[in-house]
């Protein structure tokens, strides 16, 4: 029954397995804790939702006991409250509560009494500090001690002799309850046993902090949005600068992580691990020209009247937090990084550990040219893969997981997380040589393709060549073309009796990510499209022709994100796309779908501007329902825009 807490959190977090198998549970509430923050008496939300989440648990099965402590009329009012909102949920299930007079004690002896293999304690403390100031996973005693300090204060003492796990938790956290019983990364668990199997590793210490990571981000993204288009602009043309001026640094540091790598990678992550002056000025290039973009928020998409004086608007906005992922790709880091300044959303960054040093000083330069206020919120770099894994689980948080690198890494993102997932596993693009195809351009293109990057995600990885070559000889051409540019050519099955000293290919769909294909030989344009289609990943295919009739039919067929006509395939990039960077190449078919910039991380939302209209069983109101063009109606609303760059709604 506790798959469906499963389904809505996420397996449980390392060294909670034990919380989440708990089934007989007490859940103590500080009764301060669900006060009014701005006055006297209770706050029905906080009770309505510890409400709602008891009757979930208890309606899947798990035996609950409910203790309010402090003070007694408050705790009265609380489980007249609570005792009454579960009669009126369905299914109607019965919770056993009690009261205590002291809040700030453990009530240890009503949990062992009721048998709890599990005490939940919820107040206004979110959980026990870790030496870094950040919230603990598991609470573990100082080293060289088996048991909690005296500093530690009352209340960890008692829960770590209790005899069963202990969570403590802040009571306003988002479904504080259901999550702890779900053993997620929320409170710190006050057990021995987790602590001996911790043993004291980071994991245990600070994993929690990544929540806290995650709600800095999404503070400090709202932070961001307030500020004016012309800020933000500044903001992006100092971090430009400022990797310019730090280039030295930037290629020591990248010099060691390229020293340490060697013989430990493959050749293709290390040509991706390489920073050279080159790549350096193009990504301030890159990010000055992500500056000069018109701006992205509050952009008016339509604007529609909904009845005489009520105006619609929808308009663009961040998508909030995002999570990048990415494999010894250091470039990257300073790409994604502007792509989110200028679109307002909050950014969490996890690098290959082979760019340790690369991305440690990248991260460093960026946030101290943000500012010492914005910087360090806005962007964080996460560290440890045990991080990421408590990331992947705070789907309430994180709302969008990007990752860039091997299919193995995306295939175990997507496996591994609720939270939506945008990317490509893959990038088998392919190259077709129609027959009406010039073939010195067409060698031309090939040879970029392949060589300019060969691991590269838009690299050719398979090339198919329409039949008529064969006795024109393009095939060989072909084929010794690449050879002599350094490209292993594997020959696929239509190629094999024609060039039978070449090597077979892994597999008919297979990423080479280094300088080989494979060639094949196809019947018709129509084949070459159903080949595409059933062997390749929906990256960046291209035809070779002279004919343009069938050109467009090529375009029109093939269902990929990038899809080209006479121009290598290395082309699918942001910059060169005019983004000025990319955070990623997506596959995806919702939301953005290939290199996805500035646009791709925007949402949107509806602002309804009225003046006391009200609904009244859609009699209160003669709807018009009239599109109005972008200045139209603002006026009447009295609102000014304030942001450059055209018509502009206000951020609500």
């Amino acid at each position: 029954m506790g798959g469906i807490l499963v389904d809505r959190f996420g397996k449980p977090v390392a060294f909670r397995e034990g919380v989440a198998a708990a089934r007989k549970i007490t859940v103590q509430v500080a009764i301060s804790a669900v006060a009014n923050s701005d006055g006297p008496g209770l706050s029905l939300a906080l009770l309505g939702s510890l409400t709602d989440q008891l009757q979930l648990l208890a309606s899947l099965g798990y035996d609950l006991h409910l203790v309010l402590s402090g003070d007694a009329a408050a705790c009265e009012k609380a489980s007249h409250a609570v005792d009454n909102l579960l009669k009126l949920k369905e299914p109607v299930v019965s919770v056993a509560i009690e009261r205590t007079a002291d809040e700030a004690s453990l009530a240890g002896a009503a949990a062992k009494a009721a048998g709890a293999k599990l005490l939940v304690f919820l107040s206004a403390v979110k959980g026990v500090e870790a030496a870094d100031g950040r919230i603990a996973r598991v609470y573990q005693p100082p080293a060289g001690t088996k048991a909690p300090p005296a500093s530690a204060g009352p209340l960890v003492a008692a829960a770590w002799g209790l005899g069963c796990p202990v969570v403590l938790a802040g009571a306003a956290e988002p479904d504080a309850l259901a999550r702890v019983v779900a053993g997620q990364d929320v409170g710190t668990l006050v057990d021995p046993a987790a602590a001996e199997a911790a043993g004291g590793s980071k994991a245990a210490a600070t994993a929690s902090s990544a929540r806290d990571m995650a709600v800095r981000a999404r503070a400090a993204s709202r932070q961001l949005q307030a500020m004016s288009s012309e800020e933000r602009v500044a903001a992006l043309r100092r971090v430009a600068d400022a990797l310019v001026a730090a280039q030295e640094d930037i290629l020591k540091a990248n010099a060691q992580d390229v020293a340490e790598a060697q013989g430990k990678i493959s050749d293709s992550l290390l040509q991706r691990l390489i920073l050279k002056p080159a790549k350096i000025s193009q990504l301030a290039e890159g990010i000055r020209a992500i500056a000069n973009q018109e701006e992205p928020l509050g952009r008016l998409l339509r604007r529609v009247e909904v009845a005489e004086g009520l105006i619609l608007d929808k308009v663009t906005v961040p998508i909030g937090v995002l999570l990048v992922i990415f494999e010894a790709r250091p470039d990257a880091l300073p790409q994604i990084a502007s792509l989110a300044i200028r679109s307002g959303n909050g950014l969490l960054l996890k690098g290959g550990k082979e760019a340790t040093h690369s991305n440690a000083i990248l991260h460093r330069i960026i946030v101290d040219a943000l500012g010492p206020g914005l910087g360090p919120d806005l962007i964080g770099l996460v560290t440890s893969r045990e991080e990421i894994e408590s990331l992947l689980a705070l789907d309430d948080v994180v709302d969008l997981v990007i990752p860039r690198g091997s299919n193995a890494l995306v295939s175990h993102i997507k496996r591994n997380t609720r939270i939506p997932v945008l990317g490509h596993a893959d990038g088998i693009c392919h190259v077709y040589v129609d027959a009406a195809a010039d073939l010195d351009t067409a060698i031309k293109i090939l040879i970029d393709a392949k060589t300019d990057y060969p691991a590269a995600c838009n690299a050719v990885e398979k090339v198919l060549i329409h039949k008529d070559w064969v006795e024109k000889g393009g095939v060989q051409s072909i084929q010794e073309a690449l050879q002599k540019a350094g490209v292993t050519v594997h020959a696929g099955e239509s190629v094999r009796a024609l060039l039978p000293d070449l090597p077979p290919p892994p597999s008919a769909r297979h990423e080479y990510s280094a300088l080989a294909c494979t060639m094949e030989v196809v019947d018709s344009m129509e084949t070459a499209i159903d080949h595409i289609h059933k062997y390749g990943s929906a990256h960046t295919d291209c035809i070779v022709t002279l004919d343009g009739e069938r050109a467009e039919a090529f375009l029109r067929g093939v269902d990929s994100a990038c899809v080209f006509h006479n121009a290598s395939t290395r082309f699918a990039d942001g910059f060169r796309f005019g983004l000025g960077a990319e955070v990623g190449i997506s596959t995806s078919r919702i939301h953005a779908r290939g290199p996805v910039g500035v646009e791709g991380l925007l949402t949107t939302k509806w602002v309804l501007r009225g003046s006391g209209h009200v609904v009244a069983k859609d009699t209160g109101v003669t709807f018009t329902h009239r599109p109005l063009p972008a200045g139209q109606g603002q006026e009447a609303q009295g609102q000014g825009s304030g942001r450059k760059g055209g018509p502009r709604c206000l951020i609500m």
